[in-house]
């Protein structure tokens, strides 16, 4: 576990020197003058790229922003500036789980940050209920969310589950199988983790009540890199949509697999990685057709003025899907500290039942969770467009069948 400064390079320092300053400032203030925010995040292993891409560009742009505006606005009309203590989790749950212990007890931050991921949300779940604080699990998927927030009152759930995506497929593919577009056959993979295990669980009686044929389900390892065998097998299946529930290393090794050995499915989905703005450059400049999990309203003014500042910031677009749910969460917080304070109770309890204006419109829990989203999104003319729900306000008509690599 490995404390991170902002100061030049995000250079690592040991532990003990865990980096705590005022971002956006150039100089820490005193601590009555501040609010003490801190995360672990994974800046390295296999969760960097999706913690790189989603989380931590969102957090750093967050508070930049806050700062220069003067800080975070208190209940009595003063401001406080923000000051962060970050660790790198190193993509190990194990290691996440110190850090949160350590920013809890040690240096006993005022607000913690989420992590990146289902598996890691999860596993910080019970930590975070135990010393107290909001847990804001913005990037985990998962038909459990109402059950964890009923059993940790201070946990919000902001992407939905495993069948709330599944059943979205669902209908889109649907529609075109009963246009005639496509077949009846379905050749899916997943991965064996939380976030995989909870798509595919949710995915497979979904796909059978609306008459699908399975001809291909094959769960492989976290951590795989070849996915030559699990190509071949799904394209021998007979099915012209190939989906996959997939991390970023999947959907990118099995989209350059897929190209390499000519498989043109008429639908090719994955999942996290997809709505990334690295993807068309992942796919050769092949992304078009492409679907996959989320998505935005890529016309809303709000989102194409976050876009536009996320991009002046952090020198790179955010993805299509989480990446504005994280933003809108961090505007959530603002405004419920604005409103109730750093108490922890009366944080939780704004959150859970108040009105917030953000970058993808307002937002209103119900029961700790955010249903209001898009499910799935697809690759249209260079941006990455919601086409479901379809009758939801911004959403894009499906291109089916997807055009050749």
């Amino acid at each position: 576990m490995t404390a991170i400064s902002r100061r030049a390079a995000l250079r690592a320092v040991p532990v003990g020197m865990a980096a705590c300053l005022v971002l956006g400032t150039g100089a820490a203030a005193a601590d009555d003058a501040t609010v003490k925010i801190g995360y672990a995040v994974a800046r390295t292993g296999p969760n960097a790229t999706g913690a790189g891409i989603t989380t931590i560009p969102n957090y750093e742009l967050w508070v930049d922003t806050v700062n220069k505006a003067g800080g975070l606005k208190m209940p009595d009309g003063s401001q406080r500036m923000i000051e962060v203590v970050e660790y790198d989790n190193r993509s190990s749950n194990e290691d996440l789980v110190r850090a949160i212990e350590r920013l809890a007890s040690q240096d006993k931050v005022d607000l913690i940050l989420p992590p990146w991921g289902t598996g890691a949300n999860l596993a910080i779940a019970p930590l975070m209920a135990r010393f107290g604080y909001p847990q804001l699990a913005v990037t985990a998927v998962t038909d459990k969310a109402p059950d964890f927030a009923a059993r940790w009152e201070r946990s919000f759930w902001m992407l939905g589950g495993g069948h709330d995506y599944a059943a979205g497929l669902v209908d889109v593919l649907s529609q075109a199988r009963d246009a005639g577009t496509i077949n009846g056959k379905i050749a899916v993979v997943s991965v064996a983790d939380g976030f995989g295990i909870d798509l595919i669980t949710g995915a497979r009686p979904a796909f059978e009540e609306a008459g699908f044929e399975l001809a291909y389900d094959k769960t492989y390892p976290l951590g795989t890199s070849d996915f030559a065998a699990i190509m071949s097998e799904a394209q021998a299946s007979g099915a012209d949509s190939f989906v996959a529930f997939s991390y970023p290393p999947g959907s990118f090794g099995m989209t350059k697999t897929a190209q390499s050995m000519g498989y043109n499915p008429k639908v090719f989905y994955i999942s996290v990685g997809g709505a990334f703005p690295i993807y068309p450059g992942v796919a050769d400049g092949k992304a078009e057709g492409v679907m996959a999990i989320g998505g935005v309203d890529a016309d809303s003014p709000a989102i194409m003025d976050y876009f536009a500042r996320h991009e002046a910031f952090a020198g790179k677009a955010p993805d299509s899907w989480a990446s504005a749910i994280t933003y809108a969460s961090l505007e959530m917080l603002a405004q419920a500290v604005e409103r109730a304070g750093l108490d922890h109770a009366a944080l939780a309890g704004e959150l859970s039942t108040g009105s917030f204006d953000t970058v993808i419109g307002e937002v209103k829990l119900e029961d700790n969770q955010l249903r209001d989203l898009w499910w799935v999104g697809q690759w249209q003319g260079g941006a990455f467009r919601a086409v479901n729900p379809a009758g939801k306000e911004g959403a894009s008509v499906p291109m089916i069948p997807k055009p050749d690599w």
